[in-house]
């Protein structure tokens, strides 16, 4: 569904046919239509669906505010933003437009690069809002199909960890989504905190100050310092008395926003700046800015967790019928499996990983996963929930040699000897099938490999695989 900025749609009203024709001249590289009515704009905006309305308020027989309301009440327009291109610059005239739905204002005359940066802005923000939409609508719909499918995984050996381990998942893709969710709703807070100064903003944005503007965005956007609340009082204090120094008023609610911003240091070329009178202004327009893109920042990181929640999750319930053997990726499947286990390691577990495969191997993707899953989860239950799984992988005398070892309770050679036998289980009643380590043994004689064994008692467990290479 994505598009790019040049074939998005804009709707230009406005009644006055020279007006139309400096907006189009400005925004040529868009694709667009115009209306010289409301009646008109009402049929073309229902018709043609345009991605943004530039609508002028002041229009015979229908005005803008009335057309924006009627836009706002149509199920089939409602979500298509506003702007208002207008001369009427009061105050009461602007919060009208912004309850009825608008997202902004332009003020006529019009300045050519703020038209252009306000429709590219908006443009850009209902693309993210629709991408935002469709990754939701995904992810909803993935967490949907695997709570309905739980009850039909539980048949197979393989199914069966997976149906134990469903809620862990159905956790682990809850809390992005839930950070998705409420960082939505900040920026959607922000914005209508933001959208109502942008008009006195662009009034008050001379050369000099759009030049320290910009300055403190880039450090505002590109902080990565991390600091304790003890050292972020000692910078509000330091900067508080560099600023009191220099004659800076209001200097305490300065220092304090420069410093949420991650203006540490270096301060001195922000105090032209600060001893403007438009200083609050400029430093809280910038402070809604970062909070939005912070806001985006954890969206991001939420919808990469969740992505490879289900790209796991795809890879684990892969299902091959004929049992073909294909070239993949041997610390791929392993990292499938872990990222399946997550929740439960986790807790009180910590998992070394050292590999040193550097090439595809030929195996049943869906039946070594099954492998790695038995092994890590009898790991898990042999440390009881606490210690280290080291895994290993190398390749070794024309083989892949896979090596699993948890620092467990370990076993007796009586129950080794019997630990691959079928229905043979360490486990208390009801907990195991005893079906999983001789299912293990099967997929790697199927294979042409072999697994070992190595364990003692209070140390710990080894198994190793082995998979012949196939050149």
């Amino acid at each position: 569904m994505e598009t790019s900025l040049n074939e998005r749609r804009i709707l230009i009203v406005d009644d006055t046919k020279e007006n139309i024709d400096v907006l189009g001249g400005l925004l040529s590289n868009y694709k667009r239509s115009v209306a010289l009515n409301g009646m008109k704009a009402l049929q073309i905006a229902k018709e043609n669906k345009p991605d943004l309305i530039l609508l002028d308020i002041m229009m015979p027989e229908m005005d803008g505010f009335e057309v924006c309301e009627r836009l706002k009440a149509d199920p089939d327009t409602r979500d298509i933003p506003v702007i208002f291109i207008t001369a009427k610059n009061e105050v009461a005239d602007e919060v009208r437009g912004l309850e009825l739905g608008a997202v902004d204002f332009i003020s006529k005359p019009i300045s050519p690069p703020i038209v252009v940066s306000r429709v590219k802005n908006h443009l850009e923000l209902k693309i993210s809002r629709e991408n935002l939409e469709l990754k939701n609508i995904e992810l909803i719909k993935t967490f949907e199909e695997l709570k309905n499918t739980q009850n039909q995984l539980i048949h197979s050996e393989k199914m069966s960890a997976l149906g134990q381990l469903v809620a862990g998942i159905a956790h682990e893709i809850n809390t992005p989504l839930g950070a998705i969710n409420s960082s939505n709703k900040a920026i959607s807070k922000e914005m209508l905190a933001i959208l109502p100064e942008l008009s006195k903003f662009g009034k008050i944005l001379t050369e000099d100050i759009e030049a320290m503007f910009k300055m403190l965005m880039e450090r505002a956007f590109g902080k990565h310092l991390s600091i304790t609340s003890r050292e972020e009082r000692q910078f509000r204090r330091d900067i508080t008395s560099l600023l009191e120094q220099n004659g800076v008023s209001n200097s305490d609610s300065k220092a304090e926003l420069l410093v949420e911003l991650g203006v540490y240091e270096n301060v001195e070329p922000f105090f032209p700046l600060m001893k403007k009178e438009s200083s609050m202004e400029v430093l809280k327009a910038a402070q809604n800015l970062t909070s939005i893109k912070s806001s985006n920042d954890i969206i991001t990181i939420a919808v990469e967790k969740v992505a490879k929640i289900v790209f796991s999750l795809k890879n684990f319930t892969r299902f091959d019928a004929e049992g073909k053997k294909v070239d993949s990726d041997i610390q791929e499947s392993i990292d499938t499996t872990l990222t399946i286990y997550n929740s439960q390691i986790k807790q009180g577990v910590e998992i070394i990983k050292e590999f040193n495969i550097n090439r595809q191997i030929q195996f049943i993707p869906d039946q070594i996963n099954q492998v790695w899953t038995n092994l890590i989860h009898n790991s898990l239950h042999a440390m009881e929930g606490k210690g280290t799984i080291s895994i290993k992988t190398n390749l070794e005398d024309k083989n892949a040699v896979i090596s699993f070892t948890d620092t467990g309770k370990g076993m007796t050679n009586e129950v080794k000897a019997k630990i691959f036998d079928a229905f043979f289980t360490t486990k208390p009643q009801g907990e195991g099938t005893g079906l999983g380590l001789d299912i293990v043994k099967k997929i790697i004689k199927n294979h042409d490999g072999r697994i070992e064994v190595e364990s003692e008692v209070g140390v710990g467990t080894t198994f190793t695989v082995y998979l012949p290479l196939v050149d």
